[in-house]
């Protein structure tokens, strides 16, 4: 049964989040969550819903919340997207680190309180055990063993690490960070420096100062002995310093309003709920009994392609949907029906 706290709380964000949308004339899109491998079936569907209100916008605002997660999803996010509008941008009210920074620069304009920070965009692939790595930090600490190798001051426990070092794991990190600077180039000169057509002296600004002006950037906010870790957060002013023009809402006495009251509602409600991603527009809310439970069934039933597995998959998952009372649109966003298999929206770090 539904609280009646839980549905007074739900209005009241919905009602805040119509606010703002009225406010900046476009619709709002807020993500919150990890931006961890889940199906772009999912997303789309999401935006999808929000293009088909009555309501018809071709500008969107994404609400970004986020400590990171995968580029290549990143990338997928984007693309449908741009599909649907033709301006987008994206509004920071606490912290986009790594991916989510990265997302960000796909945005015509980026929006941020003083209290707001992105972060180092070193990229974040899994490794041979099946865990997430920062790959630059990798290829930096290679590169520095590399050096002390042909200095003769490499340690016998560097030269065992070195030694055991999977050639196609290095690659893959390698690939990481090559598309990480190749889609931050391709954003930035196609999206945030569309309207950057003049120099100060009134010559026109050529494509390939924007190329070079973006690859510039994409330097600057992968350099990890400049940031020195990847949880480093970076205001305003830094981000601003590497020619990264922020919109800075923090003395706008409507705008700024507007964001923290829904923010600051949105963000205790899921601290309260203990909800792992959330989608207000849509209240759809995933909490972690529910998460812990799927868990569990993931974890037990083994992995087998065969027809009756599938089935029985099925079977159990759907007792577990109705035992954990989750409602059909639950059910829609926690299933991956790309590949008949169920997926999980967000498991966080």
């Amino acid at each position: 049964m539904k609280s009646p706290i839980d549905d007074t709380l739900r209005q009241m964000l919905q009602a805040k989040l119509e606010a703002l949308e009225q406010y900046l004339h476009a619709d709002v899109f807020v993500y919150y969550g990890s931006l961890a491998p889940v199906s772009a079936n999912m997303f789309a569907k999401l935006v999808e819903d929000l293009k088909a209100d009555a309501v018809k916008n071709d500008k969107l605002y994404v609400i970004l919340t986020t400590l990171g997660g995968s580029a290549e999803i990143v990338e997928r996010y984007v693309n449908i997207l741009r599909y649907h509008y033709s301006e987008i941008n994206f509004i920071v009210p606490d912290y986009a680190y790594s991916a989510g920074t990265i997302f960000c620069m796909s945005g015509d304009r980026i929006f941020m309180d003083y209290i707001s920070v992105l972060g180092p965009i070193d990229p974040q692939v899994p490794n041979k055990d099946n865990k997430y790595v920062a790959a630059l930090g990798y290829l930096d600490k290679i590169n520095e063993f590399i050096d002390k190798a042909s200095k003769g001051t490499l340690t016998k426990a560097e030269l065992i690490w070195l030694k055991e070092l999977d050639l196609g794991e290095i690659r893959s990190f390698e690939q990481a960070r090559d598309l990480t600077t190749d889609l931050l180039t391709k954003w930035l000169a196609n999206y945030k420096f569309k309207n950057w057509t003049k120099h100060h002296d009134g010559s026109e600004v050529t494509s390939n100062e924007k190329e070079l002006r973006a690859i510039e950037i994409a330097k600057n906010l992968s350099d990890n002995k400049k940031w020195k870790s990847h949880g480093k957060g970076i205001s305003i002013a830094e981000l601003n310093a590497l020619k990264l023009k922020i919109e800075d809402y923090s003395k706008d006495a409507d705008l700024r309003p507007l964001i923290r009251e829904y923010y600051n509602a949105m963000d205790e409600f899921v601290r309260m709920k203990k909800c792992k991603l959330v989608y207000p527009k849509q209240s759809v809310f995933i909490n972690m009994d529910e998460s812990i439970k799927l868990e569990e069934l993931f974890r037990t039933y083994p992995s087998s392609d065969t027809d009756d597995s599938i089935v029985t998959f099925w079977e159990d998952f759907d007792a577990y949907l109705k035992e954990m009372k989750i409602s059909q649109t639950k059910k829609q966003l926690i299933m991956n029906k790309e590949d008949a298999k169920p997926c999980m929206l967000n498991i966080n770090s």
